[in-house]
């Protein structure tokens, strides 16, 4: 049994033909893990089954299958196994029971986590069209967990050790960005940031860069009218109220001259312009934290990489970065929540 005051971490098995399963076999072949939690792998017990003699070297990874929650081993990894279907892994593959066990993957984890039975939930990635063509309003992870935390507003957090930067819009094309700001939503996601910081990351009083829209921030008026008509006038009314948020910076100059280094976080506008920055920070390290929702959501910040499934060459960095900073928001919760009290 596990130790009631042990860390429960939930993992979503992902694309089971793509490299999360590799990737977190690596991981908690490492038993040091169990010191700091206890894994829970949502995932049909014939799938680990398969990828355990696929890499039959890592002898030192062994698992416990459960049913419940109640019945975790703190030693081992736990296969919280949810089919007694056989399932033939297709490694390297796009394939219709891919999805289809990825998909009943989330929906478990999702339930414990909502439910408290896990403190944190790991998601491993998902082939977004693949999913889609089985649940046809699936767009991501953030927008999965948003509709069933009750369409709770949250945002897109990407961390890294020397950089966190948010994006107001998430997997929408280009075609819809500059229809979908408002000053309301700026606003919106710039106080979800602040107390993100202030929750997750204990930063009292914490600073924000918020990146413009067009190309030099709009020049003026002279390359678009976002930046000023939406964008200012949501930093201000912010500012108004307290909060340390500046810009519009134009996202080229902020990054080249190294601007970012002054703020605790930042605010792109739309899904490239905040992730091509913080991969090429990030050095495979990089994770994605769903902020605003009232349970942890970590994920690493790379795709299913199938062309590199069994080659034994996928990085165990990013999902290992994923699960410590799951683990620090978890312990920092509560101190946040036991200062609050006593004040």
């Amino acid at each position: 049994m596990s130790n009631k005051n042990q860390i429960i971490l939930g993992i979503s098995c992902g694309d089971i033909n793509g490299v999360g399963i590799e990737i977190i076999i690596k991981v908690l072949s490492d038993s040091n893990l169990f010191n700091v939690c206890t894994p829970v792998l949502y995932i049909p017990s014939s799938v680990i089954a398969q990828y355990k003699k696929l890499y039959s070297g890592l002898n030192n990874f062994n698992y416990h299958v459960i049913k419940s929650i109640h019945d975790v081993s703190s030693s081992q990894l736990n296969v919280m196994s949810f089919s007694n279907e056989s399932i033939t892994i297709s490694p390297g593959k796009s394939t219709t029971i891919g999805a289809r066990v990825a998909l009943q993957s989330l929906e478990l984890a999702t339930r414990d986590l909502k439910e408290k039975k896990i403190n944190i939930l790991l998601t491993l990635p998902v082939n977004k069209d693949n999913i889609h063509s089985v649940k046809s309003d699936f767009f991501g992870h953030t927008e999965y967990l948003s509709q069933n935390f009750n369409n709770v507003d949250n945002l897109m957090l990407l961390c890294n050790e020397n950089l966190r930067i948010a994006t107001v819009t998430n997997h929408i094309p280009i075609s819809s960005i500059a229809s979908t700001l408002t000053t309301k939503l700026i606003e919106k996601k710039i106080k979800i940031l602040v107390k993100t910081l202030k929750i997750d990351f204990l930063i009292s009083n914490p600073k924000i860069a918020v990146l413009g829209l067009n190309p030099h921030a709009g020049d003026s008026g002279l390359i678009g009218e976002e930046d000023g008509r939406i964008i200012e006038p949501s930093i201000q009314s912010c500012f108004n109220e307290g909060i340390l948020v500046y810009g519009p910076y134009s996202a080229d100059g902020f990054f080249g001259t190294g601007n970012y280094k002054n703020f605790d976080a930042i605010l792109g506008m739309y899904h490239d312009q905040a992730l091509i920055p913080f991969k090429l920070m990030s050095f495979g390290k990089g994770v994605n934290y769903t902020a605003g929702l009232s349970a942890i959501r970590v994920s690493p910040d790379h795709g299913v990489g199938y062309e590199i499934v069994g080659k034994n060459i996928a990085s165990i960095n990013s999902v290992l970065s994923a699960i410590f900073l799951g683990i620090q928001f978890h312990s920092n919760r509560f101190l946040y929540n036991k200062t609050v009290r006593k004040n």
